[in-house]
């Protein structure tokens, strides 16, 4: 388990965390954009025989939980993005093992970009269309990927310390 040196200030280690996020939320706001501007609604581009290029709008959570809830459900997820992200920014500053930060750090940069679309969309553009057959997995987009590999990250780490902490307590 590495962690941050002391050698490093707490903010320079906490703006390398900070700069990664902002990183994932600006790929994942580019790439929202081109989408946005190259394709209309509901325009679907097949590239592969399992991956299709579209453009869909949601406006609830994973797996669009939430969708069809009257509209609520916007300022809901909005308040929980700016709580989840406040919490995540004073994380990160505090030295923490590295594979824990860098989960941090995409998560914050997964909500980030999620929560920007929430604010200025109103809804949130997914474009990554994964299928079998029929069966297509839901749309999601750079920021999903951001969250889902931070949350993985999360519990190998979890899982790795407390493994580490059984064998010492035998």
């Amino acid at each position: 388990m590495s962690v941050d040196t002391p050698r490093a200030t707490s903010a320079a280690i906490a703006w390398r965390w900070w700069g990664l996020a902002i990183s994932v939320s600006a790929v994942d706001q580019l790439t929202k954009l081109a989408v946005s501007t190259l394709m209309y609604y509901g325009e679907s581009i097949p590239l592969t025989g399992f991956f299709n290029l579209v453009n869909v709008w949601n406006t609830g959570a994973a797996f669009s939980f939430l969708a069809d809830a009257g509209g609520w459900q916007r300022y809901f997820f909005i308040v929980i993005t700016l709580g989840v992200s406040i919490v995540l920014v004073v994380m990160l500053c505090k030295p923490r093992p590295r594979a824990e930060a860098l989960g941090y750090s995409l998560v914050l940069g997964g909500a980030l970009g999620n929560g920007f679309d929430r604010v200025v969309r109103s809804y949130v553009v997914d474009y990554l269309d994964f299928y079998w057959q029929r069966w297509h997995w839901p749309a999601f987009n750079i920021a999903d990927i951001g969250i889902t590999l931070g949350v993985s990250l999360l519990l190998l780490s979890t899982f790795n310390q407390a493994d580490k902490q059984h064998k010492t307590e035998l």
